[in-house]
C-alpha cells in the first residue's frame, strides 16, 4: 500500500499541480463536519457506489472509522463482541468508550501459521453467552485477505438483533467484481469501514465509514467523528477518496478482471516452478481468500519470511507488504500489471534456487496463543501509572499497553491483560527472528502497570 502504487493507478492528468486541491472551507468547497454542497455530493455518489445508506469520508484512516463507530455505538459499560485478530484501534476504540470486551477467537492454520477464518457458530455461541452484548465487531478480510463466510456470520447477528460492525479495512475493492468475495456491506453488515489508500487508487489517510439500515445511530457517529478527525481535514485526500470511487465504479469490474488473470498466471508460474506454498491453493482456504492477497509461504526455503522480505528489497528492489515467520505478504492492485508480477517471479524463483532443499528447516514453532487473562478493565488501564520493566520480567505481571507484532497489527496483550510465559517466549521468537514486536522497547522493555 498505497494502492495506487507511485501513482501507478491514478490517470496522469490527476496528479499534476496537486498543491492546487489544498485548500480549506471556503465558499464553494463545503465543510466535511458539516456537509451540504460538493462534499457531501461526493459522498452520497461514494454511498450509491458501495451500496450503503450513508457514507463519510474519512481523512485519518480507517482508525477514526473504528473510533467513530464503536464511540457511536456504545455508552460505557456495554459489552461489544470482539473478535481477536481485530486492529489495535478496535482496542483503542473500546478503551476511549469504556466498552468491556468479549474476545471470540478465529480459526487457526498451522500450516501458514495465521489466524483464518471467523466461524459464524463461534459468534453465535458468544451471544448465547453474553445475551447483554451490543453488537459483534470482525475483521473481515483479515491482512492476509482471508474471508470469514460473513453471509452467515450477519444472519446470526441480526437473528438476535444486534449490529454487526465489519472492519474490511482491506476490502474496499471487494465491491467492484464478481470473482472476489462479496463486500459485507451486500452481506447486510450495519457499518462497514473500508481503507480506500490500501487496495484502491486513493492516498494515505483516505477512507470510507458506511452505514446501512436503522440499527445504528447515523447522526451519532458523525457526531462522534466531527470530534475525533481533524478539523483542518486534507482536501487533496478528500478528492482522491472520490477519484478513486470514480475509477472503481465506472472501469473497476474491467480493472480488476485483468488483475485476476495477472494473479493466475502468477501463481501458476510459482506453483508449477518453485517450493513456495500459495495460500489461495491452500485445500481448506482457497474458496474464502481475496486473490488480490498474494501470500507466500517461504518455509521450505529454511528461511523465516522476515529473511525473504529482506533479501528481495535489498537483493532484487522489491517491497513486500509484510512478512511474518513463515510468510510474505503482497498487496495486488488494479495498479499492478505483468512487469510487476515478471519482477517477482523472478525474484522469487532466483531464491528458491538458491535455498532450495534447505539443511535445515525453519526451527521457530508458530503457534495459537491462548487470549491472556483480563486482570484490568481496559479503560481503568488508563488512569493507571505504568513502569517499564524487562520483557524477562514481566511475567505474571499486568500491561499497561498493547503488545503486537507489526505488521499485522493483532495483538497478542491487551492493556489490563496478564503478560503470561507462552506471549513472553513468543515475543522473543518473533523478534530474534527479525520481526518487529510494537509495545517492546529497543532495550527489551515493555511497560506494566505499576503497584
Amino acid at each position: 500500500m498505497p494502492g495506487h502504487k507511485l501513482g501507478k493507478g491514478i490517470p496522469t492528468r490527476l496528479l499534476k499541480d496537486l498543491h492546487l486541491l489544498d485548500m480549506t472551507e471556503i465558499p464553494g468547497l463545503d465543510n466535511l463536519h458539516f456537509p451540504h454542497g460538493v462534499i457531501k455530493e461526493a459522498q452520497d455518489l461514494a454511498a450509491k457506489a458501495f451500496g450503503a445508506d450513508n457514507t463519510s469520508f474519512l481523512v485519518n484512516g480507517s482508525t477514526c472509522g473504528v473510533h467513530a463507530a464503536i464511540l457511536g455505538l456504545c455508552k460505557p459499560g456495554d459489552r461489544l463482541i470482539v473478535s481477536r485478530d481485530c486492529h489495535k484501534s478496535v482496542i483503542g476504540a473500546m478503551m476511549l468508550a469504556s466498552v468491556k470486551p468479549i474476545y471470540i477467537t478465529p480459526e487457526y492454520d498451522s500450516l501458514f501459521g495465521v489466524s483464518s477464518l471467523m466461524l459464524s457458530s463461534t459468534v453465535e455461541q458468544a451471544i448465547k453467552n453474553n445475551p447483554d452484548a451490543i453488537g459483534v465487531i470482525v475483521t473481515r478480510p483479515n491482512y492476509y485477505g482471508l474471508c470469514s463466510d460473513i453471509d452467515s456470520i450477519s444472519e446470526v447477528v441480526h437473528s438476535y438483533n444486534k449490529v454487526l460492525i465489519v472492519d474490511e479495512a482491506h476490502g474496499a475493492h471487494l465491491k467492484f467484481s464478481s470473482r472476489l468475495p462479496c463486500c459485507a456491506l451486500d452481506a447486510g453488515a450495519d457499518v462497514c469501514i473500508q481503507s480506500a489508500h490500501k487496495t484502491l487508487p486513493a492516498l494515505t489517510q483516505g477512507a470510507y465509514i458506511h452505514i446501512k439500515g436503522n440499527r445504528v445511530d447515523v447522526e451519532k457517529v458523525n457526531f462522534m467523528l466531527q470530534l475525533i478527525q481533524t478539523s483542518s481535514p486534507s482536501y487533496v485526500i478528500m478528492t482522491f477518496l472520490d477519484i478513486a470511487r470514480a475509477i472503481m465504479e465506472n472501469y473497476g469490474s474491467e480493472l480488476i478482471e485483468n488483475l485476476l488473470n495477472e494473479v493466475n498466471r502468477f501463481e501458476n508460474m510459482l506453483n508449477e516452478n518453485t517450493s513456495f506454498k500459495i495460500m489461495s491453493k491452500h485445500p481448506l482456504l482457497s474458496q474464502h481468500i481475496d486473490k488480490t492477497r498474494l501470500v507466500v509461504n517461504v518455509r521450505n526455503t529454511g528461511k523465516t519470511g522476515f529473511f525473504i522480505e529482506k533479501m528481495l528489497r535489498d537483493s532484487f528492489n522489491v517491497q513486500v507488504e509484510m512478512s511474518d515467520l513463515y510468510n510474505i505478504v503482497c498487496i495486488a492492485t488494479t495498479a499492478d500489471g505483468r512487469k510487476e508480477f515478471d519482477t517477482l517471479y523472478s525474484s522469487l524463483n532466483e531464491i528458491d534456487k538458491q535455498f532450495k532443499n534447505p539443511t535445515e528447516p525453519t526451527d521457530i514453532n508458530v503457534k495459537e496463543l491462548l487470549i491472556p487473562p483480563q486482570k484490568v478493565s481496559p479503560d481503568k488501564v488508563m488512569q493507571c501509572k505504568g513502569e517499564k520493566r524487562k520483557l524477562t520480567e514481566c511475567v505474571g505481571k499486568v500491561s499497561k499497553g498493547i503488545i503486537t507484532p507489526y505488521p499485522p497489527g493483532i495483538p497478542v496483550v491487551c492493556p489490563g491483560e496478564l503478560i503470561t510465559l507462552e506471549v513472553v517466549e513468543y515475543i522473543i521468537n518473533v523478534i530474534k527472528a527479525g520481526g518487529t514486536v510494537n509495545g517492546v522497547t529497543d532495550n527489551w522493555e515493555v511497560t506494566v502497570l505499576a503497584h
